[in-house]
């Protein structure tokens, strides 16, 4: 089993610490960046597309679909030709995004003293 599947299987498994759970449903490349853009306000897969260069449709698809299953995120589709489907947070999402913001400023925190052990070298 990769590394993928292993992750994905640890989102459903009920005997792991709750840090693995949280993470499990977050792991990958593109899902907390996801998270961040949709704290705005829905979003159609196309702008997310264009916000974040690099990332192929099938890669969003795939993300928006897993991160759905593990309702984080609502998907809309509007009955309109050509089709408009729109994703926006859940509660349960929003949650999560919040619990996330303290991870966020460790981040950034951390950035700034790798950058300032960098500049004193």
């Amino acid at each position: 089993m990769n590394g993928v599947k292993m992750t994905r299987s640890r989102a459903r498994d009920l005997n792991v610490c709750g840090v693995t759970a949280a993470v499990a449903v977050i792991d990958g490349k593109w899902k907390t960046t996801l998270l961040w853009l949709l704290e705005s306000g829905p979003r159609r897969p196309g702008e997310l597309r264009r916000r974040l260069p690099g990332l192929t449709e099938k890669v969003l698809t795939q993300a928006l679909r897993e991160m759905e299953s593990d309702g984080l995120v609502h998907r809309e589709a509007h009955d309109v030709r050509p089709l408009k489907t729109e994703y926006s947070l859940t509660e349960f999402g929003r949650e999560l995004s919040e619990a996330l913001a303290p991870v966020s400023d460790w981040g950034h925190r951390r950035l700034e003293r790798l950058a300032e052990a960098e500049s004193a070298s």
